[in-house]
């Protein structure tokens, strides 16, 4: 695999830039990631980056971003968050991995079982999670089954599933309202 150059990176459409991570999954689930020397890779983006794609992930350490799409150095920007949720920080870099940098594409990655989205559906509070939760409310007000509120909560993983995917929704739509350069 060679590293991206702003050549190689002007020719990646968004429609590439999704097949790219597409086969780049399916080579993560059958266990047949691309050789790359890293060493070169490091010394070829020491002078610049060309990414094609931004992905906003959660910071969970069970879902690695550029490992689960067998990309090498200066292939992709990874945002991470619990819950892959948008603030003015991730815009900002969402922003300057597309105007800046050139990426072609954004990703909102969520997962099944998202601890975050779990905490927000149990209501959890400590210090500053409290406040990034409460990000994910939308989401749970959104999911409108089970409405038996015994059954709305983190022991469900079907309705935490479908919180997560509803709030990858969101996300995806809070970027399109809340900055006008994506």
């Amino acid at each position: 695999m060679h590293t991206l150059t702003a050549e190689a990176q002007s020719k990646i459409t968004p429609e590439t830039a999704v097949q790219l991570l597409k086969k780049g999954n399916l080579r993560f689930l059958e266990g047949i990631r691309q050789k790359r020397e890293f060493a070169t890779q490091i010394a070829e983006t020491a002078s610049g980056q060309y990414p094609f794609a931004c992905i906003l992930g959660c910071i969970d350490s069970r879902v690695p971003i550029r490992l689960i799409f067998d990309q090498g150095i200066g292939d992709v920007f990874g945002a991470t968050v619990a819950g892959n949720i948008v603030n003015e920080d991730i815009l900002g870099s969402l922003e300057f991995g597309c105007k800046i940098a050139g990426a072609k594409l954004v990703v909102v990655l969520g997962h099944t079982s998202c601890g975050a989205v779990k905490g927000a559906c149990d209501k959890a509070e400590l210090g500053n999670l409290t406040s990034l939760l409460a990000k994910i409310n939308p989401a749970i007000q959104n999911v409108k089954e089970p409405t038996d509120p015994t059954q709305r909560t983190s022991q469900n993983s079907s309705f935490v599933d479908a919180v997560a995917l509803e709030n990858i929704k969101l996300t995806v739509q809070n970027i399109k309202t809340y900055s006008n350069v994506l």
